[in-house]
This record gives structure tokens, sequence and C-alpha cells, in this order.
């Protein structure tokens, strides 16, 4: 899974890891960034056996703040596919708990959502059931829900999602294209093309990619100012220390490296190439490098 990339101005919790093969999208900082922070705290005071299917019902019979804690631990759980076959039957307990959560801490309707997001292949009634809580939802909430029904990948989300991205939230709006980037379907297009020109720039750049994946070339402009460093490096804010592993500029053009090569746009060809000779970012060279070789030069 791509790195993660976000601008300041929306932060929002979410997980750390997602069973989609996304490798071309920026998935949003809206899904994972309290829950590093949430994660570090936690592990150290949650040093127990339990299971997931313990943590399910203590968010099912307990009350408080205790609650919530354990739905972020039943989320991050779920993530572990060898238990989806050990238990067969928690997918559907999952939903019902989601279900039952409405109206209560909305931090225990994200967590059940992304726990949601998270099997495979989603049980009867999940889309159903993250469509209904989408109306009330708070913004948070609905970043959380939005994110699960595109990992459901079902295409019956998508009228309701593409409703979000009215949005003023740019939070939402990012991951409202992030989703209709990764459900199957053509119906989202126009919804696509609209966001090339959104306000925020990483909803522009998920929009351009999402269209080069089904090899339309709207988003080209977009996706050239993907591959200009100066341009990229103005426009994503930090937010990892710079002794960290983690290079936001270098996945955004990477991001773009990949969805140009996607569509073979001459008119990227040389940008491309000339990343492949000399950018910062050894991991942009490669990239630019793997690009290149079935990508002929007109």
């Amino acid at each position: 899974m791509e790195k993660l990339v976000e601008r300041e101005d929306a932060p929002r919790p979410g997980p750390s890891a997602a069973p989609l093969a996304v490798q071309f999208f920026l998935i949003p900082l809206a899904v994972v960034a309290v829950v590093v922070a949430i994660y570090a705290g936690f592990r150290i005071l949650m040093v127990d056996e339990r299971s997931a299917e313990d943590y399910l019902v203590e968010v099912q019979t307990t009350r408080g703040s205790r609650r919530w804690p354990a739905a972020y631990e039943l989320s991050r759980r779920m993530a572990d596919p060898e238990l989806q076959k050990r238990s067969p039957g928690l997918g559907a307990a999952l939903v019902k708990a989601f279900q039952d959560s409405q109206g209560d801490d909305p931090r225990v309707q994200r967590y059940l959502a992304l726990a949601i997001g998270r099997l495979a292949p989603p049980p009867a009634g999940a889309t159903d059931a993250l469509l209904a809580a989408l109306p009330p939802a708070d913004a948070e909430t609905r970043i959380a829900v939005v994110w699960a029904l595109g990992a459901t990948g079902d295409p019956a989300a998508v009228p309701a999602i593409q409703k979000l991205y009215g949005s003023d939230d740019a939070g939402v709006r990012k991951i409202v294209v992030f989703a209709l980037g990764v459900l199957p379907g053509e119906t989202q297009r126009d919804t696509l093309r609209t966001a090339l020109n959104d306000p925020t720039p990483d909803v522009q750049w998920n929009a351009a990619v999402a269209l080069a994946e089904d090899g339309i070339a709207d988003g080209v402009p977009v996706l050239r100012q993907m591959l200009d460093r100066a341009y990229v490096e103005k426009t994503v804010t930090r937010t990892t220390p710079r002794d960290a592993d983690v290079d936001a500029i270098g996945d955004v053009m990477i991001s773009g490296v990949r969805a140009a090569a996607r569509l073979k746009a001459a008119g990227l060809h040389e940008r491309v190439a000339a990343l492949s000779r000399g950018d910062d970012s050894l991991k942009v060279r490669q990239a630019a490098l793997e690009a290149l070789r079935d990508w002929p030069h007109s």
C-alpha cells in the first residue's frame, strides 16, 4: 500500500493498513493519523491475550470510555486474514455491532466501520449498514464509513458516495475521490473529472490517478504537476520527522509516475525520463525506470 500524504487542513483518524490493491493511490491521512499515536500508547496497556471475539463482547456489553479502545483493537486485529478464516461468524457480528453503535460514541462507530472494511469478503448486509450510517454521521465518521465502503468493492455504494463530493470538508472529498477510484464501474467518472479542479491538490491527484487507471487522459495536466518536484515540495506539508522513513513528496511523484505509465501519455514521457536520470529520490528514480521499460517513446 502507498504511504500516506496529507495536507494539514483535515487531520482524521483511521487504520494503518487496508485490504485494497491501491498501489497507485494516495490514501488520505484521514484514514490513519490518530491511530499511530493511539497504537503506541494502548499497546503498552493492552498486553493481554484477549481474542477478537473478546473485544467485540466488550464493545457490545460495556459502557463508557472502555468501548472505543476495544473497537480500535478489534479493527486492528481484523487486518489478519487468518482470524477471519478461524472465526467465520465474526463478520456478521461486527455488522450488527456497527448498526447498534449508531447514536453512541462516534469513535466506536468509526473503528467498527474500519473493522468491517477489513473483512474480505465483506459479510452480507455490510454495504447497507454502512450506507445507513452516512446521513447522520459527522465528518470524521463519514470518512471512516466511506473508506470502508470503498474497501468492500461494492459498486452499489457509488451513488451515495458521489453525493458526498459536495461536502465543504476537504477530508471528506478526499476520501470520496479515493473510494470512487477503487470501486468498479463507470458512473463515477464525471465526479472524478469534476474533482480534477478541486481546490485541494491531493483530491485532484487521486482523481487524476483514478481516471488514468481507467485509461482516461483527462487528468494529464494534474499528473504533470505531480511529476514536478518543485511544485510538489511547495504543495505537500511535511507531517513526519525528517529522519523518518517516509517520503511524502516522493510518494506523490511515484503515484504520478505510475499513473502516467498506465496511460503511456507521450507528453509525459520526457518528464518521467528526466526523473529516472536525476531526481533527488532514489525511489522516484527507480519507479521512473520501471515505468519506462514498457513505455515506447514516440
